[in-house]
């Protein structure tokens, strides 16, 4: 969020991370301790979100009252953490969510922190991050398997560095409630269920398979559930083999109901949603011809934090996400060096009168300036369409889905007749906060229209609700006079944000 926090930012060692699943809800509290992890607490509650989720993207109130209760829980623990040190991410089921992000704010009062909303490939570089942090004595090319409650995600690393990474659309609960959803387990349904997701794999089979791994592991409560069922058979030790997989999917099919599903090992929360994990799982062995999977306790929420004390340390991914654009797009460095000078400059300005978290919103305008002329790559024209297409639609590692969205609406709104629809996508609470960060990133590139290298600017600028006032030199203005018919036309486009701007000459 970019709102101003009226809570404390000091006073805690500790750092947590929420994982707002398809099927569970997660919460780790841990503390750093010689770069390692020391688990403090740990809760779960199987939400089912997903099973929830209609065909036209609403969710169902019973849905949205589990989530809220159990949110409302793992918000007491979180009192006296400060904002900075809790990182919340939502997957799968929040992505296809379709109500314009009331249900998130919502959410996000009941937790009492924001909350961010992950892309499919977000979500498997955290996982990735979280398994393989531990796996120092494995082998260096790595595969990591996530099945998730609406979800699968795939990853081939080497080392502690993600590679190649998917998310596919189908996880425990939405394939149980498609194939076993009136509670009957056949055969032939469960053939099904496998052929169906090994079908909605099967894109990322030949190059998958190409790049090799040296070791697989699996994360996450579907491919722990039924590592555990496999265990108390005596089918398997430390890993699912594709023998023991075979021989649960059998026991699966012979019990025939979801109710009756009381398997040693097999939590009884697990139980609802567990004929549909299994056929995604015996669907990742067919695909990717896997021998054996071993299995691991860490996964999204262990990414998170380990991504979050990146955040904490000065190790952000997402600068170096942003430099990576630049660089690739042949921006002016120089150029947008002065633009973010001056856009910081103003947003001191008016941080404090327009209630701005200035760090929140330092951030973006930075990222904005750096990244405001990628367009130019593939024409003049329009440019800031096209960079608004590049960072909406593109893979950018470390950002939310709602960060993509904040970025291509600042970028698009840079100049010209500004348009609000521009903000639809994202949540009501944010739209007003976005518009006048956009006033003031608009006046940050006008003043470098010229792009004079490191010119100096003689400008004030002070804000008084929706008022914006900027002030420059009237002999200053005459030796410049393109900014001042710009600054003229702002004042009849800017009235588009809910800003209006006054030029004021000084002596």
């Amino acid at each position: 969020m970019l709102k101003r926090s009226d809570q404390a930012t000091t006073g805690s060692a500790e750092v947590a991370a929420v994982d707002l699943g398809s099927n569970s809800f997660h919460m780790l509290v841990a503390r750093e301790d010689s770069g390692r992890l020391q688990i403090l607490d740990r809760l779960r509650e199987p939400v089912r979100l997903a099973a929830g989720l209609g065909a036209d993207g609403g969710l169902a109130a019973d849905a949205q009252n589990r989530a809220l209760a159990c949110l409302s829980r793992f918000g007491q623990r979180l009192r006296g953490i400060p904002p900075a040190r809790v990182r919340v991410v939502g997957t799968n089921t929040l992505r296809k969510l379709n109500d314009g992000g009331m249900f998130v704010a919502t959410a996000e009062n009941a937790l009492g922190h924001s909350i961010e909303v992950v892309s499919g490939l977000e979500e498997a570089r955290l996982v990735y991050a979280g398994v393989v942090r531990d796996l120092d004595g494995a082998p260096p090319r790595r595969l990591v398997v996530d099945i998730g409650g609406g979800s699968t995600e795939l990853i081939i690393g080497r080392n502690g560095q993600s590679r190649m990474m998917e998310s596919v659309g189908v996880g425990c609960v939405s394939h149980t409630l498609a194939f076993f959803g009136d509670g009957q387990i056949t055969r032939g349904r469960m053939q099904e269920a496998r052929l169906a997701a090994r079908v909605q794999m099967e894109f990322l089979q030949r190059r998958f398979r190409r790049a090799g791994w040296d070791y697989a592991i699996g994360a996450s409560g579907t491919v722990r559930g039924a590592w555990r069922v496999m265990r108390a058979q005596g089918w398997c030790n430390d890993t699912i083999t594709a023998q023991a997989l075979e021989r649960t999917l059998a026991l699966t099919v012979a019990v025939g109901q979801v109710r009756k599903l009381d398997l040693p090992g097999l939590r009884e929360d697990r139980r609802p949603v567990f004929p549909g994990g299994l056929a995604v799982l015996a669907a990742v062995f067919d695909m990717l011809q896997l021998e054996e999977l071993a299995t691991s306790e860490a996964a999204l929420r262990e990414g998170v934090i380990y991504d979050l004390l990146g955040r904490l340390h000065d190790r952000d991914v997402r600068g170096d996400t942003v430099t990576g654009l630049a660089q690739r797009y042949g921006v002016d460095r120089r150029q947008a060096a002065d633009v973010e000078r001056t856009a910081l400059r103003l947003l001191d300005a008016v941080a404090v009168p327009w209630e701005l978290e200035r760090d929140g919103a330092a951030r973006l305008l930075s990222w904005a300036a750096r990244l405001h002329e990628i367009g130019l790559a593939i024409a003049h024209d329009g440019y800031p369409k096209h960079a608004e297409y590049l960072l909406r639609n593109g893979d950018l590692p470390g950002f939310s889905l709602t960060e993509q969205r904040q970025l291509a609406a600042l970028v698009r709104l840079q100049r010209g007749r500004p348009s609000r629809a521009v903000l639809e996508d994202l949540p009501p609470a944010q739209r007003t906060v976005l518009a006048r960060l956009a006033a003031v990133f608009r006046l940050a590139v006008l003043l470098h229209r010229s792009r004079t290298p490191r010119l100096r600017l003689p400008v004030s600028l002070c804000a008084d609700g929706k008022r914006l006032r900027v002030g420059l030199p009237a002999r200053w203005l005459a030796r410049h006079p393109l900014t001042r018919a710009d600054l003229r036309l702002e004042r009849g486009h800017i009235v588009a944000l809910g800003v209006k701007l006054a030029v004021e000459e000084t002596a």
